[in-house]
């Protein structure tokens, strides 16, 4: 659990939610390294270029002690270094039977028996660079203490990355005022968004916004304007929804108050007042109807399913109205087709199709439904017939509309205007193609509707895949 805790705290402190923050954090972080692998550099390259240049020294040195050094018998040693020589560099003369001729000043003892040419040799934990060279009278030996130049490359690898460092503060305050400078559109946006009301769905002005930022916004205005034509839809919705269930409501109103004068007739009026609360009832049923097929529930994931069991149970369930109106409902052919949908909409839409042309349908009507799959168009043709009086080509696009009766069915049976729009928004949300039309052979309303048809074996081979 610690580590865990420890980890979550690591990670919330490398990625800042704040965007500011995380850009500042990043870019010094960014011209730290740079400066740090600028400084490792500097040093490298001036660590090899004081090893050629010492090296170079060591030699001349060691060179120009050939002649400095009497051979033997001479009594006296004269070395060109003087009592102001550097101690950087010590210097050992050996004779050529190993007896010590000259050593510099200090603790350090080289080996006696010397490589000739470089070497690096380790004496108390310290390690010297060595140049070795034999004449014909001595070993002469000029070494360097290797930290000497560790410590001048290290000094100009400072030297060099201090401007930088020194610099870091002002950089951080610039990337400071620039990155906040930057972002001044968020918070402009932010600040338009905070000062709106909930019914304000007006577009974000995008206009001066950076180009990094203008697609969010014209996203987000879509969305707005998505919302506002729902807000707008369900406004209208509801507006109509009060028109149409006043009048009801105000005739079972009137009829209990005669009920309870006594003005009507028992047994009418009871029949009366039941008619009514039927009609309100299917109403009531129909708008809620509408309200799921244009809200949440139609937002569910379209499923693999096969029409055709669909469709024969549709048949079988409105069998029992049509006997009980007179109406002959049969299923007229019913090919196998699978499509992409949702069962309980499309139950819905066969449901409202089947009852519109039973209720217009007059005694000893019938009403067909056909299912064909046409494989080669990638489609699959649903249609639905009656021998009803049909709707005329004019108002065939206004069916559709909440509400809207067209004046041959409005005189052939009651109802609330509300059942074709239900099924528009069913076929819509479905990618459906939805058409009206006459029907040749029953001479009533065709509806007409094609919807994209989909193979059960790529349905079966993509769930394996998933699951």
């Amino acid at each position: 659990m610690k580590g865990a805790a420890l980890l979550t705290g690591l990670r919330r402190w490398l990625m800042p939610r704040s965007l500011r923050q995380r850009l500042l954090m990043f870019l010094l972080a960014a011209v730290s390294l740079a400066a740090f692998l600028q400084a490792y550099s500097a040093y490298r390259t001036a660590l090899a270029e004081a090893d050629q240049l010492f090296d170079y020294q060591m030699q001349q040195m060691a060179f120009s002690l050939r002649g400095s050094v009497a051979g033997p018998g001479s009594g006296t040693i004269s070395l060109p270094l003087g009592e102001q020589q550097s101690f950087d560099f010590h210097v050992q003369v050996w004779s050529l039977d190993g007896a010590s001729m000259f050593r510099s000043p200090g603790p350090w003892l080289l080996p006696q028996r010397a490589v000739l040419g470089f070497s690096d040799v380790t004496d108390r934990g310290r390690t010297f660079r060595v140049f070795s060279v034999q004449t014909p009278l001595q070993v002469i030996q000029v070494a360097q203490d290797l930290s000497v130049r560790q410590r001048m490359a290290s000094q100009l690898a400072w030297r060099t990355a201090m401007p930088t460092l020194l610099m870091l503060p002002l950089l951080g305050l610039v990337v400071w005022l620039v990155i906040s400078r930057s972002l001044d559109p968020v918070e402009r946006v932010r600040a338009q968004l905070a000062d709106r009301s909930p019914g304000d769905l007006a577009p974000v002005p995008a206009g001066d916004l950076p180009s990094e930022l203008r697609p969010m916004v014209q996203e987000f205005n879509a969305l707005l304007g998505r919302v506002r034509s729902a807000f707008e839809d369900q406004q209208h919705f509801v507006a109509d929804a009060a028109h149409e269930l006043r009048t009801p409501l105000a005739a079972l109103k009137l009829q209990l108050q005669a009920l309870q004068q006594g003005g009507a007739a028992g047994e009418p009026g009871l029949k009366r007042l039941e008619q009514g609360i039927e009609r309100a009832s299917h109403l009531i049923e129909q708008l809620l109807s509408l309200a799921r097929q244009e809200g949440a529930a139609a937002q569910r994931a379209l499923e693999p399913l096969a029409l055709d069991a669909l469709c024969r149970q549709a048949v079988a369930d409105a069998s029992e109205l049509g006997s009980l109106r007179g109406v002959d409902v049969g299923l007229q052919d019913c090919d196998p087709a699978w499509v992409m949908g949702q069962p309980e909409g499309l139950r819905v839409l066969l449901r409202n199709l089947l009852d519109n042309a039973i209720k217009y349908s007059p005694a000893g009507g019938q009403v067909d439904l056909s299912l064909h799959a046409t494989p080669g168009e990638g489609q699959v043709l649903l249609l639905v017939e009656d021998s009803g009086p049909g709707i005329p080509a004019g108002e065939r696009q206004r069916v559709f509309d909440r509400f809207y009766r067209s004046s041959a069915s409005a005189s052939q049976a009651p109802g609330s205007g509300l059942g074709l729009a239900i099924v528009k928004a069913i076929a819509d949300r479905h990618g459906a193609q939805l058409r009206l039309s006459q029907s040749g052979r029953l001479g009533g309303l065709q509806v007409e509707l094609r919807l994209p048809a989909c193979e059960p074996g790529a349905l079966a081979s993509d769930q394996a895949q998933l699951h």
